[in-house]
């Protein structure tokens, strides 16, 4: 819509013109929005938005003050509306305006100004004192996940710290004309609430920690100690930059409320950790999180839920143990991971549940894996280890070759036939797990050659699966390339050192 501002402010009829149509046609444009969203005609919907936000801009741009509420057109002058009352309803639309633009833009999948207008949305509402505790927290709470996507850790701090902050005022706002009929039933709502937040400093905790183990890590996982230093010297740079930084970051509230806001995540780093005294803080935040979530998200109702916030908890562990460089402190982190995770698999049905069972079984297989891996490394270091050792080595051996199995055998047919093309979304785990199980096998120890023969059989045929399937399907090479090498040398190296084997076998 084209308006000549400059000419109708010129006089007071134009003004009052300009004001009456101003004012209906702004709201009228931003329903049709709405409308067209909820009709999820999106496009359609984005047109009238973006147009209804041009209007506002240009209006307040080129006049200033607010129009005449459409209740107030003819009304005598004595019950008009005061100015401030007037400019809050006229700002209160424009938020909505700005609300219904961010999801259109969320489901146009445009996230950067999807994130940007929610921003704008959550600040002009604190500004206005316009919104409810419960609502605003969850979306702040929200938007930080996108940040957090980001990797940028310092503003998804600032929304979550700002979510404890306006969540802890639930109970305490005046219930007004606009309290939604869910705000009313609070017992509910605020524990459900209360945990979807918790779930959100989960991921911001768990996410920093595991990008610190990404910086820090040499090509087979382990804790790369230049890395660690050059990081180290980097720290003092990213603190002298804080306060720059800072201006960039999501800032809400004044006064006060800013105050409560920076005393939260002034609490809680941003920066990554770079040992395990600086890990073990985000740790224990993450785990008391956890706690929180899980008072909420009960295995009973919440299944789903429950699982995911368990398996968080199982990966805070994880990441922790990086960190961690005694290795027999690790071995009881991995310990942990399994006492939390192996009941899941007691209380699913996988046949309602395959794929959640599935993701169970290979994390509690990588978890005795990786105990076997340091039981190993603990051994080597000893002079002659003792049977209690070597026993406990095998016992571990023994639960990742089961845990790896059941995984695998989840991927077969009715008719228990191992499939000839393997699923896209499982592909990797499933190779993964063949190459494990093929590893697993060569570890084994035994007294008895005739079964360290067999063992080594069993051993070249899982590396033999890797090397024929990647033949037969050249697109699986790129998703394990590391093991695939490995696997074509051991198909190489095995047949001989089992002919040697026999050879040795058939002297004694």
């Amino acid at each position: 819509v084209n308006i000549d501002f400059e000419t109708m402010k010129l006089t007071a009829s134009g003004r009052f013109i300009l004001s009456l149509f101003i004012s209906r046609f702004f709201i009228f444009q931003n329903n049709l929005g709405i409308l067209w969203s909820e009709r999820e005609e999106i496009e359609t919907a984005q047109a009238y938005l973006e147009s209804s936000e041009v209007l506002y801009n240009q209006y307040m741009k080129e006049i200033g003050s607010p129009p005449l509420d459409p209740t107030e057109h003819f009304l005598p002058e004595e019950e008009k509306l005061a100015e401030q009352e007037r400019s809050k309803r006229f700002e209160k639309v424009y938020t909505h305006n700005l609300y219904y633009l961010a999801q259109v833009y969320q489901h146009l999948e445009m996230f950067e100004k999807a994130a940007h207008y929610c921003h704008s949305t959550l600040k002009r509402q604190l500004e206005h004192n316009a919104y409810h505790p419960i609502e605003w927290a969850i979306n702040a709470a929200t938007l930080s996940q996108f940040y957090i996507n980001k990797l940028c850790f310092m503003e998804a701090r600032h929304c979550l710290s700002a979510a404890n902050v306006i969540f802890s005022q639930t109970g305490k706002m005046p219930t007004t004309e606009d309290t939604t009929e869910a705000e009313g039933d609070v017992p509910e709502l605020y524990h459900q609430r209360k945990g979807e937040i918790a779930r959100c400093w989960i991921k911001y905790c768990l996410t920093l920690m595991q990008n610190a183990q990404l910086s820090m890590q040499d090509n087979i996982g382990e804790l790369d100690l230049d890395k660690q230093n050059e990081l180290r010297a980097l720290r003092k740079k990213e603190l002298d930059e804080e306060e720059s930084v800072r201006k960039k970051a999501v800032q809400f509230g004044t006064g006060e409320l800013c105050d409560a806001i920076s005393a939260v995540e002034e609490k809680v780093t941003y920066l990554r950790p770079l040992d395990f005294e600086e890990a073990r803080e985000l740790f224990l935040l993450g785990q008391h999180y956890v706690f929180e979530a899980k008072e909420f998200f009960q295995i009973d109702g919440y299944v789903t839920d429950h699982i995911e916030v368990v398996q968080d908890h199982s990966a805070l562990f994880k990441v922790l143990a990086f960190f961690e460089t005694d290795m027999e402190r690790r071995c009881k982190m991995h310990k942990r991971r399994i006492a939390m995770l192996e009941p899941l698999i007691v209380d699913l049905n996988p046949q309602y549940y395959l794929l959640v069972n599935r993701q169970i079984q290979f994390e509690i297989a990588h978890a005795y894996y990786d105990m076997m891996d340091l039981k190993v490394a603990i051994a080597d270091k000893l002079r002659d280890p003792d049977s209690h050792i070597v026993k406990k080595i095998n016992s571990l051996n023994k639960s990742a070759l089961k845990y790896y199995q059941l995984f695998l055998d989840s991927l077969r047919d009715p008719n228990k036939v191992f499939p000839e093309h393997i699923g896209e979304d499982v592909l990797r785990p499933a190779m993964l797990a063949k190459f494990r199980v093929a590893r697993l096998y060569g570890k084994i120890i035994t007294a008895d050659p005739k079964k360290e023969l067999e063992n080594l059989a069993t051993s070249l045929e899982h590396y033999k699966f890797i090397v024929d399937y990647c033949e037969k399907h050249p697109e699986a090479a790129q998703e394990i390339e590391v093991e695939l090498e490995l696997s074509k040398e051991m198909v190489s190296l095995l047949p001989t050192k089992m002919e040697r084997f026999r050879t040795k076998m058939a002297q004694t």
